[in-house]
C-alpha cells in the first residue's frame, strides 16, 4: 500500500481525541450506535466483512483486499493499530486515504458527536464509515479492534464474518480461558450469515456461541482445508481444490488467513465473482509492514509485531535456522506475557537486548530482562533503555551472516523503524 505521511492536521486531530479520553479501550456499542446513526453513512451497496480473532487478522485483510482488487472489485479496509502512519489504518484501493479526506471526516463525526463522548478509536473508526459511505467501494473488509462483540466495527452488520484464531491475549477485558474469549468474538456473527473459522480445532465457546446467535459456520479442518506442499500449498474446499505458489507472506501459519479469505469469497459467490487466480495473483503481492517483514541488507533485519505466546510460536516456526546468530531486540508492553512469549522464541535466539517502551502500558527493559532470564534461556540478556539504542546495541554486535530480530509489539518495530530511517 502507498503510504502517505500524516499531516499537521490529521496529527492536530488525533492529538485532541487523545487528550479526550485518555482511556485507549472502553468497550460497549451504544455511544458508537448513537453517534452512527446520526452520521447515517450509506453502505447499503457495499459487501461488508468483518475479521476477527487473535492473531492473523491484518494478514486475513491483506488477502482480501489483493483477492477482490484482482478480481476487478474497489475495496476499503480498515486497520487497527498502526505502525509509523495514522493513515496506514484506512485504505481504499491499495493506498491510504488522504489526510484532507480523513481529516474532513474527523469533523463530520464531532459534529455528529454533540455531547456524546467517544474514545479515539471510536471517534476514527466513525470516521472511517463515514468516508466509505461517501465512497461507495464494492467491499468494505473490517478488522475488529479487540474482541469483537463490543468493537466499535461490530455497529455494522457484515455480510460474511472470519474469526481467524482464538488466543489468550487481552485477558483483562475479554476473559481469562479461550472460551470466554471465544464467545467475545463469535459476537461479529449474525444470524443466518456465514462465520468462517481458520483455527482447526476452535474452543467450544466459540463455536456454541456462534450456534446460539444462529450464525452458519465454515470451521477449518471440516468444511475447508489446505496442506502444506512444496514448493507450493493446496487448498480444498467443497466442490473445488487449487494449488497455489507460496505467499510472500512468510510461515506454514499464514496459510490459514488466505484459506480464510478464500471462503470468503465463496460464501459470496452470488454477490462476487472471484476465481481461484484471483486469489494467485493477491498473494503474488502481498505484503504486510511488521509481519516477518525483512529488510534487506546485512546482518539481515527481521520485524514482527508478535505480542503473544501464540503468535510468537508462528514467529519461531518461520524463522528456522540462520546461517549465522540471531540476536533479538525485544519490547513488550507490560500487560502482556513476555515470559511465554521469550519461551517460544528461546531454542531460536543467541543473544537477547531488552529494551523499555514507554507510555502508561509500557514495561522497563531491566523488567523485561528480568522476565527473560526467568525462563531458562543460557542466551545473553541485556537491558537497554529504548529500542533504538537496543537496535543500535544489535547490530553493533552483529556479524554480516547474523540477523538482528526486532519483535514484541507494534510499538517495537514502530521505534525500530523509525529509527533506522533516522539513521539513513
Amino acid at each position: 500500500m502507498k503510504q502517505i505521511d500524516d499531516g499537521p492536521a490529521l496529527k492536530a486531530w488525533l492529538k485532541r481525541l487523545e487528550a479526550r479520553n485518555p482511556r485507549e479501550i472502553e468497550l460497549g456499542l451504544d455511544r458508537v450506535r448513537t453517534v452512527f446513526d446520526r452520521l447515517a453513512p450509506n453502505l447499503a451497496g457495499s459487501v461488508i466483512i468483518t475479521v476477527g480473532g487473535t492473531n492473523g487478522k491484518g494478514s486475513t485483510v491483506a488477502c482480501l483486499d489483493g483477492l477482490f482488487r484482482a478480481a476487478g472489485y474497489s475495496v476499503m479496509t480498515y486497520t487497527s493499530p498502526h505502525i509509523l502512519q495514522f493513515a496506514e489504518r484506512m485504505g481504499f484501493d491499495g493506498s491510504q486515504l488522504d489526510e484532507q479526506a480523513i481529516v474532513e471526516s474527523m469533523e463530520r463525526v464531532e459534529a455528529c458527536r454533540d455531547s456524546t463522548p467517544l474514545t479515539y478509536f471510536e471517534h476514527t473508526t466513525l470516521a472511517f464509515f463515514d468516508q466509505a459511505g461517501t465512497r461507495a467501494p464494492d467491499v468494505i473488509v473490517l478488522e475488529v479492534g479487540l474482541g469483537g462483540r463490543l468493537d466499535a466495527v461490530n455497529v455494522v452488520d457484515p455480510d460474511v464474518a472470519i474469526v481467524t484464531t482464538v488466543a489468550l491475549d487481552h485477558q483483562d477485558w475479554l476473559g481469562a480461558d479461550l472460551d470466554s474469549i471465544g464467545r467475545e468474538k463469535a459476537g461479529i456473527a449474525r444470524p443466518g450469515r456465514p462465520l468462517i473459522i481458520g483455527q482447526h480445532h476452535p474452543p467450544e465457546g466459540l463455536v456454541a456461541a456462534v450456534e446460539q446467535i444462529g450464525g452458519r459456520i465454515f470451521q477449518a479442518g471440516r468444511d475447508f482445508d489446505w496442506q502444506n506442499d512444496p514448493p507450493g500449498w493446496t487448498l480444498d474446499w467443497p466442490g473445488g481444490s487449487h494449488r497455489f505458489a507460496m505467499p510472500d507472506l512468510a510461515g506454514r501459519h499464514q496459510l490459514a488467513n488466505p484459506a480464510c479469505a478464500w471462503m470468503a469469497a465463496r460464501c459470496l459467490a452470488d454477490r462476487l465473482d472471484c476465481k481461484p487466480e484471483h486469489l494467485a495473483v493477491a498473494l503474488e503481492g502481498v505484503q504486510l509492514p511488521g509481519r516477518f517483514q525483512r529488510l534487506p541488507g546485512r546482518p539481515e533485519i527481521i520485524l514482527d509485531v508478535a505480542h503473544n505466546p501464540q503468535a510468537a510460536r508462528g514467529l519461531a516456526d518461520a524463522l528456522g535456522d540462520g546461517a549465522g546468530k540471531t540476536l533479538a531486540v525485544f519490547a513488550m508492553l507490560a500487560d502482556k506475557d513476555a515470559g511465554e512469549v521469550a519461551r517460544a522464541l528461546a531454542g531460536h535466539v543467541d543473544h537477547w537486548f531488552c529494551a523499555g517502551l514507554g507510555g502508561v502500558r509500557g514495561r522497563k527493559g531491566a523488567d523485561l530482562a528480568d522476565c527473560v532470564r526467568h525462563i531458562t534461556v543460557t542466551a545473553p540478556v541485556e537491558a537497554l533503555e529504548s529500542v533504538p539504542v537496543a537496535l543500535s546495541r544489535a547490530l553493533e554486535v552483529a556479524d554480516r551472516s547474523d540477523r538482528v530480530l526486532v519483535f514484541g509489539s507494534f510499538h517495537t518495530v514502530g521505534e525500530a523503524l523509525k529509527a533506522l530511517n533516522r539513521s539513513h
